[in-house]
């Protein structure tokens, strides 16, 4: 999970500064608020994974492949819809 691997990498970041002070007291109960705190924050963001974003990316450009497409044919059927052919009336024949 994508929340995860980032939570943990940054856990290991910070655990390597704290390693660097010895010294400093309560560094178990800081390194898990931090973790605590980053999983909470984490939580509430609207993550998606590669596979999930490149997913909805290969959709949208097949729909917008399909809306060109549609376009095209639009374009195409309108000069016929704007001026209709005159169509054959019983006077006209009978000229």
């Amino acid at each position: 999970m994508i929340h995860q691997k980032l939570i943990d990498s940054l856990s290991g970041q910070f655990s390597q500064l704290l390693a660097g002070r010895p010294d400093l007291p309560g560094q178990q109960e800081l390194q898990s608020q931090v973790r605590s705190m980053l999983q909470g924050t984490f939580a509430k963001l609207d993550l998606v994974t590669r596979d999930e974003f490149e997913a909805q990316q290969a959709v949208l450009m097949r729909t917008r492949d399909k809306l060109e497409q549609l376009e095209q044919r639009l374009a195409a059927l309108e000069p016929s819809v704007e001026n209709p052919a005159p169509a054959a009336t019983d006077n006209d024949t009978q000229l």
